[in-house]
């Protein structure tokens, strides 16, 4: 069910922001719309998701009715605040989105059009188990304006889903691709690699399946062990291996070597897709620290250097929004150390990097040892931008160490 929230100071039952944030017209604007509900909880998931056991007095088929009351109460801050701006990105994450019928998830989309529009070129993402799309799925959500699906593929290999506790066909990951191309939506696929007694082998066949597949995006994130996880707990009780990293490093080489001669261009440590247009906008908004709003219970927002996040169990934030209260638990004004940490951090992570001149002290002085150690590209630093290299992707963190010492 997630982890804990971050502790902040309190938020007005009307959900204002605090006094003298102002709105600024000029910056994009995004939407995530979180839909809590699995139906099964996998063995490594930290994400903020309930089975239907686990909800205790929430209710899906009344969760898009809840989520579009929030919506309105958005709405009325931001109008407070200097007014609303149509939406650059809706993203549809869990959870399962697709587990609510597609008429919900319309209902919602409408929602956001009907209280901030839409630009004319938004881009609305849905995240898809493959085992709950069909034609008629992909092409109702086509219809309500989604652009984009990203489909939950992690594995080619059953033992490897098996270990991760994916329990969706994998030769449904192909009939939801092609369910989602006939509707006429960009498509992504998303993997894990580095789960329990997977091999070099194994992911180099996932690849290959997910390649031949003819996505425009590809996903990869090497597996994470979160506390409070059922495989945390099991590596923890020496039922299973904790991830190599040096087998993930491996993994990660091999990714991107298959990918780039794929045709596919790495834009995000973690992303690779076939040329700019097919990239995710709605994530870079977050690398590059935009303003978007979390609808949705545990959601986290950022609005004009506010950052926001709601109650986390389904149940709470129903009832404070049918009390007509904002469902924030907690608020923060990160200070200027903070915002300058998190910017290196979220911003060497993309293709275009960082200024050098944005970096602070021995921060900047670190360059040139990191361009000796090739982690950073030498020619991208003379230019004024601090740009992994593959080695420095793989060592991201020390990178951000060095930077903000």
């Amino acid at each position: 069910m997630g982890s804990a929230l971050p502790l902040g100071e309190p938020v007005p039952a009307d959900g204002s922001l605090p006094a003298g944030i102002r709105i600024d017209q000029a910056t994009d604007f995004g939407v995530y719309l979180h839909v809590p509900f699995c139906r099964v909880r996998c063995g490594y998931c930290d994400f903020n998701t309930y089975t239907s056991s686990e909800l205790r007095g929430a209710r899906q088929d009344q969760y898009a009715d809840t989520l579009l009351r929030e919506i309105g109460l958005a709405r009325s801050v931001l109008e407070r605040a200097g007014g609303t701006r149509p939406a650059s990105t809706v993203f549809f994450g869990g959870g399962t989105p697709t587990l609510l019928p597609p008429g919900d998830l319309a209902r919602m989309l409408d929602g956001v059009r009907k209280a901030f529009g839409l630009r004319d070129d938004a881009e609305i993402t849905v995240e898809a188990n493959p085992d709950t799309v069909s034609p008629a799925v992909a092409a109702e959500l086509a219809a309500a304006g989604v652009t984009r699906m990203s489909i939950g593929m992690q594995s080619a290999v059953p033992r490897v889903l098996a270990a991760l506790d994916r329990t969706h066909d994998p030769d449904n990951v192909r009939t939801a691709v092609s369910a989602a191309r006939e509707a006429g939506l960009d498509v992504s696929v998303d993997l894990i690699y580095g789960a329990p007694g997977e091999t070099l082998d194994d992911w180099r066949s996932s690849l290959a399946t997910a390649v031949a597949l003819e996505p425009d995006h590809i996903s990869a994130y090497a597996l994470i062990i979160e506390d409070g996880t059922k495989l945390a707990r099991q590596i923890r009780r020496g039922e299973v291996a904790a991830p190599d990293d040096d087998l993930q490093a491996d993994m990660y080489e091999l990714a991107d070597d298959l990918l780039s001669v794929a045709g596919f261009d790495w834009y995000e440590v973690s992303n690779w897709s076939r040329g700019p247009e097919h990239r995710s906008r709605h994530n870079l908004a977050y690398w590059t620290g935009t303003d978007w709003w979390g609808f949705g219970p545990g959601a986290h927002s950022h609005v004009n250097g506010v950052r926001f996040w709601n109650v986390k169990h389904p149940a709470a934030y129903a009832q404070r929004l049918a009390a007509g209260e904002s469902p924030a638990a907690g608020r923060e004004i990160p200070d200027a150390a903070a915002r300058g940490l998190e910017s290196v951090l979220l911003r060497t992570r993309i293709r275009e990097g960082m200024p050098v001149d944005e970096l602070l002290g021995e921060g900047r002085h670190a360059v040139a040892a990191l361009i000796a150690d090739g982690l950073i590209e030498g020619r991208d630093a003379l230019r004024g931008r601090v740009v992994l290299t593959r080695r420095g992707r793989l060592l991201a963190d020390a990178v951000v160490r060095a930077l903000t010492p």
